[in-house]
């Protein structure tokens, strides 16, 4: 049996052959590499006798700084409690405030008031207290009622149609039991005029 044959079934088949020359040479070139491996020449081995020198050490620069100072939270605390302090008083006077406009001292004082005659010739008729606009519209009282101290000293703001001024309050009780004695019952209007009123005896 010839080669021939099986060369013509693969020419047949359509199959390329490679040919045998290029085989040759590549494995020639491979084992050209192989020997050029095999003779390459070793690294020399170098030894040190001595320890490694080190090398020279710069410290980092570092830039001194001060610790940040410590808050202290008694500003805070210190103001906060003054807030609350002074919220405290201001509703404190407030309703202080009310207490005497509700007191039947200020009633039965009023009601006089509105009667006199001598007041109404200077100030004018619907005379009521003054309204402030810190209070939101309710008159200032000054001064105190203290009925079980038998004590009573008030001045506030009183105005009419025509005009307005101070009005002023003192009565006192003497002894326990006994009833109160008016020492100052009087309006000083803004122009000047003083008008005292009539004494009456607050219940």
């Amino acid at each position: 049996m010839s080669l021939r044959t099986p060369l013509r079934a693969l020419a047949s088949s359509g199959r390329t052959l490679r040919p045998l020359a290029s085989l040759r040479a590549r494995y020639a070139t491979t084992s050209e590499q192989q020997q050029q491996q095999v003779h390459k020449p070793k690294p020399e081995v170098e030894t040190f006798d001595k320890t490694a020198r080190p090398g020279l050490y710069y410290p980092r620069p570092q830039r001194e700084r001060d610790l940040p100072p410590l808050q202290s939270k008694w500003p805070a605390i210190f103001i906060m409690g003054a807030l609350g302090v002074s919220a405290w008083a201001v509703f404190m006077v407030f309703v202080t405030n009310q207490e005497k406009l509700s007191s039947s001292v200020m009633q039965q004082i009023m009601n006089t008031i509105r009667e006199s005659p001598e007041l109404r010739a200077v100030i004018g008729e619907a005379i009521r207290p003054e309204p402030v606009w810190w209070l939101n519209g309710d008159p200032w009282i000054s001064g105190a009622i203290h009925m079980p101290g038998g004590n009573i000293d008030l001045s506030f703001r009183v105005k009419g149609h025509k005009g307005a001024g101070t009005l002023y309050f003192t009565s006192i009780r003497r002894e326990k039991g006994q009833p109160f004695e008016i020492l100052r019952f009087k309006v000083i209007a803004d122009d000047g005029t003083e008008v005292n009123i009539n004494p009456t005896k607050p219940s």
